[in-house]
């Protein structure tokens, strides 16, 4: 008997610790906005790429500030879309 109040109570402090990390962590979520605020112009990106054989392999991608024209150089080059 003495064991199973033990464990209730173990049970108990554990779900309680569970629900203010999640809880904390839902609320700590809303304050960090992710990502970089709209602007002009372009994120210059860099990645580089080394293979086991040595190779290596490097690339510059420019991404744009504006989310309309982020989203405009997303979309598929189609009939429909073509400039």
């Amino acid at each position: 008997m003495e064991h199973a109040i033990v464990i209730l109570i173990a049970v108990s402090v554990f779900a309680v610790l569970i629900a203010l990390i999640a809880w904390n962590h839902s609320k700590a979520g809303r304050k960090i906005r992710r990502g970089s605020p709209p602007g002009q112009g372009k994120h210059l990106l860099h990645s580089s790429y080394n293979s086991h054989d040595g190779a290596t392999s490097s690339a510059q991608t420019h991404i744009p500030k504006d989310p309309n024209d982020y989203a405009k150089a997303m979309m598929p080059k189609s009939k429909g879309n073509a400039k």
